[in-house]
């Protein structure tokens, strides 16, 4: 997800490293990464994790967006499932498929297989090494943004082997096995605390968590078995960079789908919150108050329409959102078959409109 930011002026109040902005997801997830040539190329030699365990792969991953669009951030190019590998789980990304787990986890047992969560971060030193990287080359151009996934978001794979339609695997764990699935979520939470902490340590200005599967839980369930991790990750890990001595950092959580819990989201202890294309800005605004910074919010189809109608989506996605506490970005990731010239006339759209916004 290399952001596009667009300074909104002294107007906008805001910790983050890239002000009041608007935000484009160049490569916000593993599936936009086809959109680029390059990225196919630089890719052609070996397969995808191996892509993500080559700290020069990934610094070039991440900068080749910058040489494109006028972005004003970058996110490190990784995946979250590089945790449960370095959990000691086997995981390959299966071309026209997605990740494939050949084991996953299937009964509570299988629970036993995990490495210690403590070991995790030392085992995913070559992301440290990668942000490291990319922060030098970068030379303060931009900011560099670090990510994992969420808990219920990892456990999600862990058990179901790979991308579900349903979850039914998954939450068949939350209903039959809840103890386990506590005891997974706290391991997995155990993991990402210290991973986080070393992103920042290795570099990283800002931090976002990803719950990619909330929209698979309702309220009871996901105020049971998601929230919970969610806050007790963003806790943890501003006490861990004090503890470090590190300096704190803004952190972001995006919930898909996750628009019955946009109250507890604002509360759960991040400075921004994500928005997928499916909240109405005005709405989400009204529930979640005016300190609060959003993030969000354009349907990532609408990048097939043509250019003059993003601009004109654009236009009115911000006068939405308006210019208080936002960052305009895309409502989910890119996908492989969109045409980069429309990335770029979403780029443009967005810092077009928002200087106009500011000027009225």
């Amino acid at each position: 997800m290399t952001p596009s930011c667009e300074q909104l002026g002294e107007k906008k109040q805001t910790t983050l490293p890239f002000g009041a902005c608007g935000r484009q997801a160049a490569t916000y997830q593993v599936r936009s990464g086809p959109l680029r040539l390059e990225f196919r190329e630089t890719r052609a030699a070996q397969d995808f994790f191996s892509t993500c365990r080559s700290p020069e792969a990934c610094c070039e991953l991440t900068l080749q967006p910058l040489r494109r669009f006028p972005l004003d951030a970058a996110i490190i190019f990784s995946d979250i499932l590089v945790v449960p590998q370095a959990l000691g789980m086997d995981v390959t990304m299966v071309p026209g498929k997605g990740p494939s787990f050949p084991e996953p986890l299937r009964e509570e047992r299988d629970l036993e297989r995990l490495r210690d969560p403590a070991t995790v971060a030392s085992e995913l030193g070559y992301v440290f090494q990668a942000i490291t990287l990319t922060r030098q080359r970068l030379a303060g151009r931009v900011p560099l943004i670090g990510f994992a996934g969420a808990p219920w978001t990892l456990m999600t794979y862990m058990v179901e082997g790979g991308g579900s339609s349903t979850m039914a695997q998954a939450k068949r764990w939350l209903y039959q096995r809840p103890q386990a699935s506590h005891r997974l979520l706290h391991i997995l939470t155990d993991a990402l605390v210290p991973y986080l902490v070393g992103q920042v340590s290795a570099g990283a200005q800002a931090l976002q968590l990803f719950e990619s599967h909330a929209g698979h839980l309702g309220p009871q369930l996901f105020n049971k078995f998601a929230l919970p991790y969610i806050r007790d990750v963003a806790k943890r890990v501003k006490v861990g960079l004090q503890e470090a001595g590190l300096a704190p950092v803004p952190m972001i959580i995006f919930a898909k789908d996750g628009h019955f819990a946009l109250e507890e989201l604002a509360q759960a202890g991040y400075e921004v919150v994500g928005l997928d294309w499916t909240v109405a800005p005005e709405k989400a605004r009204d529930r979640v108050g005016k300190t609060v910074t959003l993030q969000g919010n354009l349907d990532p189809c609408a990048l097939y329409a043509s250019k003059e109608e993003i601009g004109q989506m654009v236009e009115q996605m911000l006068n939405d959102f308006g210019p208080q506490h936002y960052i305009a970005n895309l409502g989910h990731g890119l996908y492989p078959d969109m045409d980069p010239e429309h990335v770029g006339a979403f780029v443009d759209a967005v810092h077009k409109h928002s200087r106009l916004l500011l000027q009225n």
